[in-house]
Protein backbone atom coordinates (compact mmCIF):
# COMPACT_ATOMS: atom_id res chain seq x y z
CA UNK A 1 0.00 0.00 0.00
CA UNK A 2 1.28 3.30 -1.07
CA UNK A 3 2.29 5.57 1.95
CA UNK A 4 1.17 9.33 1.92
CA UNK A 5 3.72 12.14 2.95
CA UNK A 6 1.62 14.18 5.64
CA UNK A 7 1.97 17.74 6.22
CA UNK A 8 5.09 17.15 8.65
CA UNK A 9 7.36 14.82 6.26
CA UNK A 10 9.11 15.65 3.28
CA UNK A 11 8.59 12.78 0.50
CA UNK A 12 11.72 10.52 0.39
CA UNK A 13 13.52 10.06 -2.74
CA UNK A 14 14.41 6.10 -1.87
CA UNK A 15 17.83 6.21 -1.84
CA UNK A 16 19.86 5.64 1.45
CA UNK A 17 21.30 8.91 1.54
CA UNK A 18 17.92 10.54 1.24
CA UNK A 19 16.91 8.72 4.06
CA UNK A 20 19.82 9.49 6.19
CA UNK A 21 19.73 13.33 4.72
CA UNK A 22 16.30 13.75 5.94
CA UNK A 23 16.47 11.76 9.43
CA UNK A 24 19.34 14.28 9.79
CA UNK A 25 17.30 17.27 8.95
CA UNK A 26 14.48 15.88 11.11
CA UNK A 27 16.84 15.55 13.88
CA UNK A 28 18.58 19.18 13.84
CA UNK A 29 14.67 20.72 13.84
CA UNK A 30 14.53 18.44 17.05
CA UNK A 31 17.19 19.81 18.67
CA UNK A 32 16.73 23.24 17.85
CA UNK A 33 12.84 23.21 18.77
CA UNK A 34 14.64 21.43 22.62
CA UNK A 35 17.10 24.28 22.80
CA UNK A 36 14.51 27.14 21.80
CA UNK A 37 11.99 26.31 24.27
CA UNK A 38 15.00 25.85 26.90
CA UNK A 39 15.55 29.14 26.37
CA UNK A 40 12.03 29.74 26.45
CA UNK A 41 11.73 28.41 29.95
CA UNK A 42 15.15 30.18 31.59
CA UNK A 43 13.79 33.57 30.53
CA UNK A 44 10.77 33.21 32.37
CA UNK A 45 12.37 31.20 35.15
CA UNK A 46 14.66 34.78 35.19
CA UNK A 47 11.20 36.90 34.98
CA UNK A 48 9.20 35.85 37.41
CA UNK A 49 11.46 33.89 40.56
CA UNK A 50 12.13 37.37 42.30
CA UNK A 51 8.68 38.27 42.68
CA UNK A 52 7.95 34.31 43.24
CA UNK A 53 10.33 34.01 46.49
CA UNK A 54 9.14 37.33 47.60
CA UNK A 55 5.79 37.12 47.49
CA UNK A 56 6.50 33.57 49.22
CA UNK A 57 8.14 35.07 52.24
CA UNK A 58 6.51 38.21 53.05
CA UNK A 59 3.30 35.94 52.86
CA UNK A 60 4.79 33.17 55.32
CA UNK A 61 6.26 36.24 57.67
CA UNK A 62 2.62 38.20 57.93
CA UNK A 63 0.85 35.86 57.81
CA UNK A 64 3.10 33.36 60.46
CA UNK A 65 6.23 34.52 61.98
CA UNK A 66 5.27 37.67 63.01
CA UNK A 67 1.65 36.75 64.87
CA UNK A 68 3.62 33.60 66.54
CA UNK A 69 6.30 36.16 67.94
CA UNK A 70 3.71 38.32 69.50
CA UNK A 71 5.03 41.48 68.47
CA UNK A 72 2.93 44.15 67.48
CA UNK A 73 2.60 45.34 63.62
CA UNK A 74 3.96 48.98 64.83
CA UNK A 75 6.77 49.12 64.66
CA UNK A 76 8.63 45.95 63.17
CA UNK A 77 5.53 44.76 60.80
CA UNK A 78 5.30 48.95 59.39
CA UNK A 79 9.63 48.60 59.02
CA UNK A 80 9.31 45.32 57.25
CA UNK A 81 7.02 46.06 54.88
CA UNK A 82 8.39 49.14 53.62
CA UNK A 83 11.16 47.31 53.43
CA UNK A 84 9.01 44.98 50.90
CA UNK A 85 7.80 47.72 49.61
CA UNK A 86 11.08 48.91 48.00
CA UNK A 87 12.18 45.63 47.29
CA UNK A 88 9.08 45.50 44.70
CA UNK A 89 9.76 48.32 43.11
CA UNK A 90 13.62 47.92 43.16
CA UNK A 91 12.67 44.44 41.67
CA UNK A 92 10.09 46.36 38.73
CA UNK A 93 12.35 49.07 37.50
CA UNK A 94 16.14 47.16 38.03
CA UNK A 95 15.08 43.65 36.88
CA UNK A 96 11.39 43.44 35.47
CA UNK A 97 10.91 46.61 33.08
CA UNK A 98 14.67 45.67 31.53
CA UNK A 99 14.54 41.93 31.15
CA UNK A 100 10.74 42.67 29.25
CA UNK A 101 12.60 45.15 27.20
CA UNK A 102 15.92 43.50 26.87
CA UNK A 103 17.45 46.91 27.96
CA UNK A 104 19.46 45.24 30.75
CA UNK A 105 23.01 46.10 30.72
CA UNK A 106 26.10 45.00 32.72
CA UNK A 107 26.55 48.23 34.97
CA UNK A 108 22.75 48.61 35.87
CA UNK A 109 22.43 44.84 36.18
CA UNK A 110 25.63 45.22 38.75
CA UNK A 111 24.00 47.37 40.47
CA UNK A 112 20.62 46.06 41.11
CA UNK A 113 22.48 42.98 42.27
CA UNK A 114 23.90 45.51 44.68
CA UNK A 115 20.89 46.43 45.41
CA UNK A 116 19.10 43.61 46.05
CA UNK A 117 21.42 41.27 48.38
CA UNK A 118 21.33 44.46 51.08
CA UNK A 119 17.78 44.55 51.23
CA UNK A 120 17.55 41.04 51.45
CA UNK A 121 19.91 41.03 53.91
CA UNK A 122 18.46 43.69 56.05
CA UNK A 123 15.23 41.80 55.58
CA UNK A 124 17.04 38.59 56.92
CA UNK A 125 17.89 40.63 60.27
CA UNK A 126 13.95 41.06 60.54
CA UNK A 127 13.08 36.92 60.42
CA UNK A 128 15.00 34.28 58.45
CA UNK A 129 12.16 33.35 55.61
CA UNK A 130 13.21 35.95 54.06
CA UNK A 131 16.32 33.90 53.33
CA UNK A 132 13.65 32.51 50.63
CA UNK A 133 14.05 36.11 48.53
CA UNK A 134 17.58 35.81 48.82
CA UNK A 135 17.46 33.00 46.71
CA UNK A 136 16.53 35.68 44.21
CA UNK A 137 20.24 36.54 43.94
CA UNK A 138 21.75 32.86 42.47
CA UNK A 139 19.23 33.58 39.67
CA UNK A 140 20.52 37.40 39.39
CA UNK A 141 24.08 36.18 39.21
CA UNK A 142 23.44 34.48 35.51
CA UNK A 143 22.97 38.02 34.28
CA UNK A 144 25.95 39.79 35.60
CA UNK A 145 28.62 40.30 32.59
CA UNK A 146 31.37 39.34 31.95
CA UNK A 147 31.29 35.63 33.42
CA UNK A 148 33.32 36.09 36.17
CA UNK A 149 31.65 38.59 37.74
CA UNK A 150 28.38 36.26 37.80
CA UNK A 151 30.64 33.47 40.34
CA UNK A 152 31.58 36.80 42.24
CA UNK A 153 27.81 37.33 42.37
CA UNK A 154 26.74 33.73 43.57
CA UNK A 155 29.57 33.93 46.16
CA UNK A 156 28.15 37.09 47.61
CA UNK A 157 24.55 35.81 47.68
CA UNK A 158 25.63 32.17 48.95
CA UNK A 159 27.84 34.18 51.80
CA UNK A 160 24.77 36.28 52.84
CA UNK A 161 22.16 33.28 52.73
CA UNK A 162 24.29 30.77 54.80
CA UNK A 163 25.95 33.50 57.18
CA UNK A 164 22.25 34.56 58.12
CA UNK A 165 21.19 30.83 58.55
CA UNK A 166 23.80 29.41 60.43
CA UNK A 167 24.48 32.97 62.42
CA UNK A 168 28.03 33.06 61.50
CA UNK A 169 29.10 36.30 62.70
CA UNK A 170 27.03 36.50 65.90
CA UNK A 171 29.46 33.32 67.50
CA UNK A 172 31.79 31.97 64.94
CA UNK A 173 33.44 28.92 66.00
CA UNK A 174 36.17 27.08 64.33
CA UNK A 175 34.14 24.45 63.44
CA UNK A 176 31.19 26.36 62.10
CA UNK A 177 33.68 28.61 60.13
CA UNK A 178 34.91 25.16 58.49
CA UNK A 179 31.21 24.39 58.12
CA UNK A 180 30.45 27.67 56.32
CA UNK A 181 33.47 28.09 54.05
CA UNK A 182 32.70 24.43 52.96
CA UNK A 183 28.92 24.82 52.34
CA UNK A 184 29.95 28.33 50.40
CA UNK A 185 32.70 26.58 48.25
CA UNK A 186 30.39 23.49 47.14
CA UNK A 187 27.52 26.10 46.63
CA UNK A 188 29.79 28.43 44.65
CA UNK A 189 31.45 26.22 42.91
CA UNK A 190 28.04 24.27 41.49
CA UNK A 191 26.47 26.89 40.67
CA UNK A 192 29.43 29.07 38.97
CA UNK A 193 29.92 26.06 36.55
CA UNK A 194 26.22 26.67 34.98
CA UNK A 195 27.58 30.17 34.99
CA UNK A 196 30.14 29.51 32.99
CA UNK A 197 28.39 27.11 30.66
CA UNK A 198 25.47 29.97 30.28
CA UNK A 199 28.31 32.53 29.15
CA UNK A 200 29.85 29.84 26.35
CA UNK A 201 26.63 28.48 24.82
CA UNK A 202 23.68 31.29 25.30
CA UNK A 203 24.90 33.93 23.03
CA UNK A 204 25.07 31.49 20.41
CA UNK A 205 21.69 30.24 20.89
CA UNK A 206 20.34 33.61 21.37
CA UNK A 207 22.17 34.42 18.14
CA UNK A 208 20.58 31.28 16.42
CA UNK A 209 16.70 32.57 17.62
CA UNK A 210 17.49 35.22 16.19
CA UNK A 211 18.22 34.35 13.20
CA UNK A 212 15.79 31.77 12.98
CA UNK A 213 13.37 35.03 13.63
CA UNK A 214 15.00 36.55 10.41
CA UNK A 215 14.58 33.61 8.44
CA UNK A 216 11.00 33.52 9.31
CA UNK A 217 10.51 36.82 8.54
CA UNK A 218 12.20 36.70 5.07
CA UNK A 219 10.43 33.71 4.56
CA UNK A 220 7.23 35.35 5.17
CA UNK A 221 8.45 38.00 2.88
CA UNK A 222 9.31 36.05 -0.10
CA UNK A 223 5.95 34.17 0.05
CA UNK A 224 3.80 37.59 -0.25
CA UNK A 225 6.79 38.76 -3.38
CA UNK A 226 6.06 34.69 -4.56
CA UNK A 227 2.51 35.60 -4.76
CA UNK A 228 2.76 38.89 -5.94
CA UNK A 229 5.15 37.87 -9.01
CA UNK A 230 2.56 35.04 -9.56
CA UNK A 231 0.41 37.29 -9.93
CA UNK A 232 1.72 39.81 -12.49
CA UNK A 233 2.99 36.64 -14.40
CA UNK A 234 -0.39 35.30 -14.73
CA UNK A 235 -1.68 39.00 -16.24
CA UNK A 236 1.75 39.07 -17.95
CA UNK A 237 0.92 36.03 -19.80
CA UNK A 238 -2.75 36.78 -20.44
CA UNK A 239 -1.65 40.33 -21.70
CA UNK A 240 0.94 38.21 -23.69
CA UNK A 241 -1.65 35.85 -25.33
CA UNK A 242 -3.63 39.00 -26.00
CA UNK A 243 -1.10 40.64 -28.33
CA UNK A 244 -0.22 37.50 -29.96
CA UNK A 245 -3.69 36.63 -31.03
CA UNK A 246 -4.32 40.17 -31.76
CA UNK A 247 -1.07 39.87 -34.17
CA UNK A 248 -2.26 36.56 -35.60
CA UNK A 249 -5.52 37.40 -36.41
CA UNK A 250 -3.98 40.56 -38.22
CA UNK A 251 -1.60 38.57 -40.13
CA UNK A 252 -4.21 35.65 -41.24
CA UNK A 253 -8.04 36.49 -40.91
CA UNK A 254 -7.50 40.12 -41.65
CA UNK A 255 -5.28 40.18 -44.75
CA UNK A 256 -7.24 36.92 -45.67
CA UNK A 257 -10.08 38.73 -45.61
CA UNK A 258 -8.87 41.91 -47.20
CA UNK A 259 -7.53 39.70 -50.18
CA UNK A 260 -10.90 37.79 -50.22
CA UNK A 261 -12.33 41.45 -50.94
CA UNK A 262 -9.92 42.15 -53.33
CA UNK A 263 -10.85 38.77 -56.03
CA UNK A 264 -14.55 39.71 -55.49
CA UNK A 265 -14.47 43.34 -55.57
CA UNK A 266 -12.46 42.01 -59.35
CA UNK A 267 -15.22 39.17 -60.28
CA UNK A 268 -17.42 42.08 -59.98
CA UNK A 269 -16.10 44.64 -62.37
CA UNK A 270 -15.33 41.96 -64.88
CA UNK A 271 -18.88 40.06 -64.97
CA UNK A 272 -18.87 39.64 -68.90
CA UNK A 273 -15.54 37.78 -69.14
CA UNK A 274 -16.34 34.29 -68.09
CA UNK A 275 -12.96 33.17 -67.19
CA UNK A 276 -11.96 35.85 -65.62
CA UNK A 277 -14.35 36.39 -63.37
CA UNK A 278 -14.04 32.41 -62.68
CA UNK A 279 -10.47 33.33 -62.00
CA UNK A 280 -11.21 35.40 -59.34
CA UNK A 281 -13.38 33.39 -57.46
CA UNK A 282 -11.53 30.77 -57.70
CA UNK A 283 -8.52 32.42 -56.22
CA UNK A 284 -10.95 33.87 -53.11
CA UNK A 285 -11.85 30.61 -52.17
CA UNK A 286 -8.28 29.56 -51.75
CA UNK A 287 -7.77 32.33 -49.87
CA UNK A 288 -10.75 31.97 -47.40
CA UNK A 289 -9.67 28.10 -46.76
CA UNK A 290 -6.17 29.19 -46.79
CA UNK A 291 -7.21 31.60 -43.80
CA UNK A 292 -9.34 29.49 -42.15
CA UNK A 293 -6.66 26.86 -41.89
CA UNK A 294 -4.03 29.78 -40.43
CA UNK A 295 -7.00 30.65 -38.10
CA UNK A 296 -6.90 27.08 -36.22
CA UNK A 297 -3.28 27.51 -36.74
CA UNK A 298 -3.05 30.10 -34.75
CA UNK A 299 -5.40 28.97 -31.79
CA UNK A 300 -3.45 25.90 -31.69
CA UNK A 301 -0.29 28.39 -31.68
CA UNK A 302 1.32 26.00 -34.55
CA UNK A 303 4.04 27.52 -37.28
CA UNK A 304 2.12 29.12 -40.05
CA UNK A 305 1.26 26.59 -42.77
CA UNK A 306 4.25 27.30 -45.08
CA UNK A 307 6.86 26.93 -42.50
CA UNK A 308 4.90 23.54 -41.39
CA UNK A 309 6.17 22.18 -44.65
CA UNK A 310 9.79 23.70 -45.31
CA UNK A 311 12.02 25.88 -43.68
CA UNK A 312 12.17 29.51 -43.96
CA UNK A 313 13.68 30.30 -47.56
CA UNK A 314 11.09 27.74 -49.46
CA UNK A 315 8.42 28.89 -47.18
CA UNK A 316 9.39 32.75 -48.18
CA UNK A 317 9.22 31.32 -52.44
CA UNK A 318 5.75 29.54 -51.62
CA UNK A 319 4.58 32.60 -50.03
CA UNK A 320 5.80 35.35 -52.07
CA UNK A 321 5.14 32.87 -55.35
CA UNK A 322 1.57 33.05 -54.44
CA UNK A 323 1.33 36.41 -53.37
CA UNK A 324 2.54 37.76 -56.75
CA UNK A 325 -0.08 35.38 -58.58
CA UNK A 326 -2.83 36.55 -56.88
CA UNK A 327 -2.47 40.30 -57.35
CA UNK A 328 -0.47 40.51 -60.48
CA UNK A 329 2.95 42.26 -59.22
CA UNK A 330 6.12 40.64 -59.88
CA UNK A 331 8.02 39.44 -57.08
CA UNK A 332 11.77 37.95 -56.72
CA UNK A 333 13.04 35.99 -53.43
CA UNK A 334 16.85 36.28 -53.35
CA UNK A 335 18.93 34.30 -50.33
CA UNK A 336 22.21 34.96 -49.45
CA UNK A 337 25.31 33.76 -47.50
CA UNK A 338 25.19 29.73 -45.69
CA UNK A 339 21.30 29.03 -45.03
CA UNK A 340 20.77 27.61 -41.54
CA UNK A 341 17.83 25.67 -39.95
CA UNK A 342 16.52 28.85 -37.29
CA UNK A 343 14.83 28.55 -34.26
CA UNK A 344 11.11 28.18 -35.02
CA UNK A 345 10.32 31.42 -33.16
CA UNK A 346 13.03 33.49 -35.05
CA UNK A 347 11.18 31.44 -38.45
CA UNK A 348 8.09 32.67 -37.60
CA UNK A 349 8.80 36.18 -36.82
CA UNK A 350 10.64 36.26 -40.22
CA UNK A 351 8.34 35.12 -42.02
CA UNK A 352 5.09 37.16 -40.76
CA UNK A 353 7.12 40.33 -41.12
CA UNK A 354 7.52 39.22 -45.14
CA UNK A 355 3.46 38.39 -45.45
CA UNK A 356 2.94 41.97 -43.68
CA UNK A 357 5.10 43.88 -45.35
CA UNK A 358 3.35 42.15 -49.11
CA UNK A 359 0.00 42.88 -47.56
CA UNK A 360 0.88 46.53 -47.01
CA UNK A 361 2.74 46.40 -50.74
CA UNK A 362 -0.32 45.18 -51.87
CA UNK A 363 -3.15 47.72 -50.20
CA UNK A 364 -1.00 50.88 -50.09
CA UNK A 365 2.02 50.83 -52.42
CA UNK A 366 0.63 50.50 -55.98
CA UNK A 367 3.64 49.06 -57.00
CA UNK A 368 4.81 47.14 -60.07
CA UNK A 369 7.71 45.00 -58.64
CA UNK A 370 8.65 43.58 -55.12
CA UNK A 371 11.84 42.13 -54.18
CA UNK A 372 12.28 40.07 -50.59
CA UNK A 373 16.08 39.31 -49.84
CA UNK A 374 16.91 37.01 -47.29
CA UNK A 375 20.46 37.44 -45.64
CA UNK A 376 22.44 34.91 -43.49
CA UNK A 377 25.24 37.32 -42.03
CA UNK A 378 26.99 34.94 -39.77
CA UNK A 379 25.25 36.02 -35.92
CA UNK A 380 22.88 37.79 -37.38
CA UNK A 381 20.26 37.08 -40.38
CA UNK A 382 18.37 40.12 -42.48
CA UNK A 383 14.67 39.93 -44.22
CA UNK A 384 14.71 42.97 -46.48
CA UNK A 385 11.26 43.56 -48.47
CA UNK A 386 11.59 46.79 -51.12
CA UNK A 387 9.06 47.47 -53.56
CA UNK A 388 9.23 50.73 -56.10
CA UNK A 389 5.84 51.56 -55.34
CA UNK A 390 4.24 55.45 -54.21
CA UNK A 391 5.87 55.34 -50.48
CA UNK A 392 4.67 57.49 -47.36
CA UNK A 393 5.72 60.40 -45.88
CA UNK A 394 7.74 60.02 -42.15
CA UNK A 395 5.83 59.63 -39.35
CA UNK A 396 2.34 57.83 -41.86
CA UNK A 397 3.19 54.16 -41.38
CA UNK A 398 2.51 54.05 -38.05
CA UNK A 399 -0.72 51.15 -38.02
CA UNK A 400 -1.25 48.41 -36.29
CA UNK A 401 0.52 45.80 -38.74
CA UNK A 402 3.59 47.74 -38.34
CA UNK A 403 3.38 47.75 -34.63
CA UNK A 404 2.97 44.22 -34.31
CA UNK A 405 5.66 43.36 -36.94
CA UNK A 406 8.16 45.33 -34.46
CA UNK A 407 6.68 43.33 -31.65
CA UNK A 408 7.38 40.36 -32.59
CA UNK A 409 10.86 41.00 -34.11
CA UNK A 410 11.65 42.76 -30.84
CA UNK A 411 10.36 39.66 -28.68
CA UNK A 412 13.20 37.35 -30.48
CA UNK A 413 16.17 40.17 -30.10
CA UNK A 414 15.68 41.61 -33.36
CA UNK A 415 14.62 45.22 -34.75
CA UNK A 416 12.67 46.66 -37.60
CA UNK A 417 13.50 49.36 -40.06
CA UNK A 418 11.45 51.24 -42.23
CA UNK A 419 11.94 53.33 -44.83
CA UNK A 420 10.22 55.62 -46.99
CA UNK A 421 9.62 58.97 -49.06
CA UNK A 422 6.86 59.84 -51.26
CA UNK A 423 7.41 58.62 -55.15
CA UNK A 424 10.29 56.45 -54.08
CA UNK A 425 9.20 53.26 -52.90
CA UNK A 426 9.18 52.05 -49.45
CA UNK A 427 11.96 49.23 -47.92
CA UNK A 428 11.00 46.98 -44.68
CA UNK A 429 14.45 45.54 -42.87
CA UNK A 430 14.25 42.77 -40.22
CA UNK A 431 17.35 42.64 -38.40
CA UNK A 432 17.26 39.08 -35.75
CA UNK A 433 20.07 36.86 -34.27
CA UNK A 434 21.17 33.72 -35.91
CA UNK A 435 20.09 31.44 -33.11
CA UNK A 436 19.73 27.94 -34.74
CA UNK A 437 17.16 25.28 -34.22
CA UNK A 438 18.46 22.54 -31.95
CA UNK A 439 22.61 23.24 -33.32
CA UNK A 440 21.80 21.41 -36.32
CA UNK A 441 24.64 21.79 -38.87
CA UNK A 442 24.34 24.42 -41.79
CA UNK A 443 23.61 24.08 -45.15
CA UNK A 444 25.67 25.67 -47.53
CA UNK A 445 23.47 27.49 -50.40
CA UNK A 446 23.78 30.34 -52.25
CA UNK A 447 20.70 31.68 -54.44
CA UNK A 448 21.47 34.24 -56.65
Amino acid sequence: MMRVAGDGERPSSGTPESAVADEAALANRSRLAWKEEQLRVWDLLQLFTPWVLLTISAAIYFAWVLPASGERFWHEGASVLGLVAASVLWVLLGHTLPLKRRTLRPVPAALFFVGLLTLCVTLMTYSEIFLVFTIAGFFHAYLLRPWPLGVLGVLATSVALNGSVMRVWADPTPDMLAEFLLIVTVQTAAIGVGILLTARSEPEERKREELVERLEAALHENAGLHAQLVAQARESGAQDERQRLAGEIHDTLAQGLAGIITQLQAAERSPSVQGETEEHVVRALRLARTSLTEARRSVEALAPQELGRAHLPDALRTLTARWSADHGISAQVEVTGTREPLSPAIEVSLFRVAQESLTNVARHAEASRVGVTLSYAGAEVLLDVRDDGRGFANGVGTGFGLTSMRQRIRGVGGHVEVQSAPGEGTSVSARVPAITAGGTGATEETDR
